[in-house]
């Protein structure tokens, strides 16, 4: 009786884990960033006038 399948699949459940948990922050990073990217092109594109009322969006 071998245990050399169910080792092997193990591994690979691990890696594929390692393997997320590398990449899934940096998505959410990159997704945060273009988004605050966007957010300030369309602010900027917004003209205001000189008395209007600071917003807090």
């Amino acid at each position: 009786m071998t245990y050399l399948p169910y080792v092997v699949a193990a591994y690979c459940v691990f890696a594929v884990v390692l393997g997320w948990d590398y990449l899934a922050p940096r998505l959410q990073v990159r997704a945060q960033l273009r988004a605050a990217q966007l957010r300030a092109a369309r602010r900027k594109d917004v003209p205001r006038a000189p008395d209007a009322p600071l917003s807090r969006e």
